[in-house]
């Protein structure tokens, strides 16, 4: 019956395309995963399975007794191509698990691969005794012929796939991808029990019919699960392969133009004894010539429809991005909106530099099949930095292309909003800290008020009371220690008051001193307290002076604090060093110590008001630095360790008077 020759010429002719167009389409993704190089094999191996037969047919009809070196070829690539085609099925379900998370590394996967491959190894004479046949070959239903041994493991192995499916539906993200694995476990129980009846049929029915109407079914049902892989891409972007879906449109059209050129040539042939061929193949060359208006208008309104729905998408990408914007954090804004971004475009990787600096470390060599393109930020007129993406495949569709195109010139907008809103935060977070330091003035002026003079005049009498000789001895050591502890709460009073006393900025001009003096005055001070400790304190200045726009009380502040501090941050026998060194408009003076240095968590804190590592200080010397040396427009650094491990350096630099006009005052 010729129709049913036609009837599986169509069949077999479908069963090549469908897997060959997938092994077009992974070529085309080059997606750096097992699963889909497993994927491509298998489609390969199906590929070999039907094109073989239809190899064969084709020359059946054409030569009527094929060459019997074409018969082994085709024969050979048949078997071949169904020999592996359970083992991969069972191998690509294990990778995908593994991509799933349901099969760690370790043995289970190993297990299942063992599983996967083991029967083939063991089955293999069957194999070698069907490539060895040179008569009686079935090209319609070969399995037979590799023994029961193979059917049962072919039968197995889609029982297998189908089992893979139901778990993958248990932890599926969605309902679609839950739909999509609960429908190809039924596809699969399904072609596992019509190749269980093909298998029972066979040796029992030997009617044309029969033979056709069986495998045909079988290629239907292997063809439905490709069918639904390609609809869940092309709807729910499955496998991330929906992203690319120019590459999709590509590859379709390049068939869909091969199989009309196919039925040309096979009409042509039909119409020969009424027409010359090349007269028939001319005509319906150019039969697709009156369908172009309306498919101009379908493309027209596809392409309207696309535009819009990727200016709709891209927007919606920037909405969350807008929103984490408002929140004031560049840095964070960063990392959500590379996250962001190469969650929703499903890419490989994405950064955001927003500066012309080099590009983040190992981007460049990453992924070397993979797509990297970098977007300019803010057009070319007036670049704001990069926009770096790396896809998973080889190539980035039209669709995306367009997204980060769309996004690159909208990010701006969004780090200058969060730039607003930081300075806006910083200015806030600097009106609340004046505000609490105004209290903290009046609070100190209250209480040097109400507690100075108090602790005056009962010093004064505890002193007179240790003039007296009549004061006994056992109360004249507690007396002095209540002494002790009165001067140590005046001393703290004085520290209150320095921080809370408004001093003079150095854009006034009113007061400047001589640096040199100063040092010098509370080197000698101190020198006892550091002697009383077993510490050596050295001054090292420049002989000639150094005049600095700052008031000779500021400076004193400045320079007792950070060296009473380092006094007491050295052990016994240690070492105090102040050196002042002048150049040009600035006077640096160091203080240098070999204590135990600061930690780098500390070093931003140390100078905030009450923060303090000593058991009983109060957390206000080093903060009195800090605003006094941001009063008088100067500036102060800290380096620790300095060396071995140990020591801290406090630079503290001085704007000099070499530039003031002769009244005192800045030109």
């Amino acid at each position: 019956m010729r129709w049913l020759v036609y009837f599986r010429l169509f069949y077999l002719t479908a069963g090549t395309l469908l897997p060959f167009f997938w092994m077009v389409v992974i070529l085309g993704h080059r997606r750096q995963r097992n699963f889909e190089r497993i994927f491509f094999f298998l489609c390969l191996a199906l590929v070999c399975f039907f094109g073989s037969s239809l190899l064969a047919l084709n020359a059946q009809l054409y030569y009527g007794a094929p060459a019997e070196s074409l018969v082994v070829f085709a024969w050979s690539v048949l078997c071949l191509g169904l020999w592996f085609i359970p083992t991969l099925v069972v191998h690509l379900h294990v990778e995908y698990a593994r991509l799933r998370g349901l099969i760690g590394p370790g043995s289970a996967r190993l297990v299942w691969l063992a599983t996967a491959y083991v029967p083939a190894v063991i089955l293999l004479p069957s194999l070698l005794a069907a490539l060895r046949l040179r008569e009686n070959r079935d090209f319609l239903t070969p399995t037979h012929l590799l023994g029961p041994g193979f059917q049962v493991w072919l039968i197995a192995s889609i029982v297998i796939a189908a089992y893979w499916q139901w778990r993958y539906a248990g932890p599926a993200a969605t309902k679609e991808e839950a739909r999509l694995y609960r429908s190809l476990k039924w596809q699969f129980l399904a072609l596992a029990v019509l190749l269980l009846a093909s298998v029972w049929v066979q040796g029992r029915f030997h009617s044309e019919v029969v033979a056709i109407a069986g495998p045909t079914l079988l290629v239907l049902m292997i063809a439905g699960p490709f069918v639904t892989i390609l609809e869940q891409v092309n709807r729910f972007n499955f496998l991330a392969i929906g992203r690319q879906r120019n590459l999709i449109i590509a590859v379709t059209m390049m068939f869909v133009a091969l199989l009309y050129l196919s039925f040309v040539r096979r009409t042509s042939q039909w119409l020969e004894p009424y027409l010359p061929p090349e007269a028939s193949a001319a005509l319906l060359l150019f039969l697709p010539v009156v369908f172009f208006e309306p498919l101009q208008r379908v493309i027209r309104g596809l392409l309207r429809q696309t535009a819009q729905n990727e200016v709709d998408r891209a927007q919606k990408l920037m909405g969350p991005i807008n929103e984490v914007a408002r929140r004031g954090d560049s840095e964070q804004l960063r990392q959500f909106a590379e996250k962001w971004i190469g969650e929703q475009l499903q890419l490989a990787e994405v950064k955001l530099e927003l500066s012309k600096a080099s590009p983040a470390p190992g981007f460049e060599a990453a992924g070397k099949a993979s797509s990297k393109e970098v977007f300019v930020i803010g057009g070319a007129g007036k670049p704001a930095g990069r926009l770096r993406i790396r896809a998973h495949g080889a190539m980035i569709s039209g669709e995306t292309y367009a997204a980060l195109e769309f996004l690159a010139e909208q990010l701006p907008a969004a780090f200058d909003l969060c730039h607003l809103i930081e300075e806006k935060l910083r200015l806030e977070r600097e009106l609340a800290e004046r505000e609490r330091m105004a209290l903290v003035g009046q609070m100190a002026a209250s209480i040097s008020h109400n507690l100075k003079n108090p602790l005056g005049s009962i010093k004064t009498i505890l002193q007179v009371q240790m003039e007296s000789a009549e004061l006994p001895a056992t109360l004249r050591g507690e007396t002095q220690m209540v002494l002790d502890e009165i001067d140590r709460l005046s001393a703290k009073l004085n520290q209150l008051l320095q921080f809370s006393r408004p001093g003079v900025r150095a854009s006034s001009g009113a007061d400047h001193c001589d640096l040199v003096a100063v040092a010098t005055s509370v080197t000698d001070v101190l020198s006892r307290e550091a002697e009383s400790r077993g510490i050596l304190l050295q001054l090292t200045a420049c002989p000639n002076g150094c005049e600095v726009r700052c008031s000779a009380e500021a400076a004193n502040d400045v320079l007792s604090n950070v060296v009473l501090n380092a006094i007491e941050a050295v052990g016994r026998e240690g070492r105090v060093c102040v050196g002042l060194q002048c150049e040009g408009s600035t006077c640096t003076l160091a203080v240098e110590d070999d204590g135990p240095g600061i930690a780098l968590e500390l070093r931003e804190k140390i100078v905030q008001p009450f923060f303090t590592t000593k058991p009983r200080g109060t957390g206000l010397g080093l903060a009195i630095v800090a605003r006094r040396m941001e009063e008088v427009g100067g500036g102060l650094k800290i380096e620790s360790p300095i060396r071995d491990g140990r020591g801290t350096r406090f630079l503290l630099t001085f704007p000099t008077t070499k530039n003031d006009t002769p009244s005192g005052k800045r030109p």
